[in-house]
């Protein structure tokens, strides 16, 4: 393991352990002590790593509250408060959605789907606007405190951003904002369609944000309403198990899918 000091090669593993049993080394050039969680995002935690990130993706992932899942860890003997939860979801929740959005840039269709939903914000009804592609593929989201050509055109920008490519075709609700954001953000070559109908499937998948923030009552500040909004998208497509929208995938499949999936997520975020 290379030091995290002088970055030299000449290191050497210690015959003790860190309290939690990770392994320490010793610089041979600058002679810096140092374990295998040094220099990493979850340096200092006083607890194990696939520990704290399996409590972060349960967060994102199950219709839990932080109550719910300190007690559910705590049955399984270990001990910590919501509040560790709720830091744990703030430091390491924007590391997860920024890792999850560049492994998937490239990889988003050239038919758009683009439609808004709410979502409340100390008790203040907020705009989530969202977008998939034409075989059910999350393309980006973002909240914002207005529905307006501004807002459409940030979040364009910032889809286009994560996509990597504009589309050729986006469908919309017609709005009045969409066609000048889609003209002046994605390009005037972008065909535009305004069809409340053919958004149908998209209207539905909002379902899944809704229904997931209804335990926490909804969010206390902006940042943390942007932020779990994210992150969330970008898990549940991370553990989508389908390529299109209907495809059949059997349940055996799904299992080998999510462990196959959960494995690499840990080693993704263990290695940044």
């Amino acid at each position: 393991m290379n030091c995290p000091s002088c970055l030299s090669v000449t290191t050497r593993e210690q015959n003790r352990k860190t309290t939690l049993g990770y392994r320490i080394f010793r610089c041979r050039g600058c002679h810096h002590i140092f374990n295998e969680r040094t220099n990493t995002p979850f340096n200092l935690l006083e607890y194990p790593t696939d520990l704290v990130l399996l409590v972060v993706l349960w967060l994102l992932r199950y219709t839990l509250s932080l109550r719910d899942l300190a007690e559910m860890f705590l049955e399984r003997g270990w001990v910590f408060t919501h509040e560790a939860i709720r830091g744990w979801e703030v430091r390491f929740a924007s590391l997860l959605a920024e890792h999850l959005r560049t492994r998937r840039r490239g990889h988003i269709g050239t038919s758009w789907y683009v439609d808004e939903t709410y979502i409340k914000v100390r008790e203040k009804w907020w705009y989530l606007y969202r977008a998939l592609d034409r075989d059910g593929n999350v393309v980006d989201s973002r909240l914002s405190e207005k529905r307006d050509m501004e807002a459409a055109k940030q979040f364009f920008r910032q889809a286009l951003a994560t996509a990597g490519h504009a589309p050729e075709r986006v469908t919309t609700d017609g709005h009045d904002s969409y066609p000048r954001a889609i003209r002046e953000m994605l390009g005037s070559e972008v065909m535009h369609r305004w069809n409340a109908y053919l958004n149908n499937h998209l209207e539905q998948d909002h379902r899944g944000i809704k229904q997931r923030y209804y335990p926490m009552r909804g969010f206390g500040n902006f940042t943390s309403a942007s932020r779990f909004c994210r992150v969330y998208d970008e898990g549940r497509q991370f553990f989508r198990f389908r390529t299109t929208r209907k495809q059949h995938v059997s349940l055996a499949d799904q299992r080998h899918l999510f462990c196959q999936r959960l494995d690499a997520l840990k080693t993704m975020l263990l290695v940044a």
